[in-house]
């Protein structure tokens, strides 16, 4: 998990379960919340558990579009991924907390950072010069993308976010385009 104050200092820490998530979100009281997770199903889909199309919403046609890569919901352990995505926004959601589906993978080819897999140091160095302040000095993979959502709630924060998607489906936050 991680949180950016206004002054984009970072917290980061680990968490496992649900309810030590949403203790978090309570004691935090964050403006929004990034989940890094699909939240929702594509428009025609009666369930995760159902085989065939459609598989891409709005804003995985949108991704898809802007050559952005990523792991259709439908597939393997994207399933699990995105029913936990759900019920956690559900839950946040009770709480008067915007959720918004956030992808760092997407949010780091946008921003021109190096994912993970690539170069975790390129992508710790990337974020620093976004002006991400208090990195820990050895942040884990999964952390460091959870810097990035950060940085897009961040972003959207300020008005620099578009919207992407529909809300039956999941709306994703991406950076802006830059003109």
């Amino acid at each position: 998990m991680a949180v950016l104050d206004e002054e984009l200092r970072v917290r980061t820490w680990v968490r496992f379960l649900d309810a030590e998530i949403l203790a978090d979100v309570d004691e935090l009281r964050p403006v929004a919340v990034g989940i890094d997770a699909p939240l929702g199903l594509p428009r025609g889909r009666a369930s995760l558990e159902t085989r065939g199309p459609p598989h891409f919403r709005i804003c995985d046609n949108e991704l898809r579009r802007r050559g952005i890569r990523f792991f259709p919901i439908t597939i393997g352990a994207m399933r699990k991924l995105t029913a936990r995505g759900i019920r956690l926004a559900e839950e946040i959601r009770r709480r008067n907390i915007p959720v918004y589906e956030t992808f760092p993978g997407g949010v780091q080819d946008l921003l021109g950072l190096p994912r993970k897999h690539h170069s975790l140091k390129g992508l710790v160095k990337g974020l620093r010069k976004l002006g991400v302040k208090n990195l820990p000095p050895k942040i884990s993979a999964d952390e460091a993308d959870a810097v990035t959502c950060a940085y897009a709630v961040y972003l959207w924060w300020r008005g620099l976010c578009e919207e992407v998607g529909v809300p039956d489906e999941g709306v994703m936050i991406l950076p802006k385009r830059r003109p």
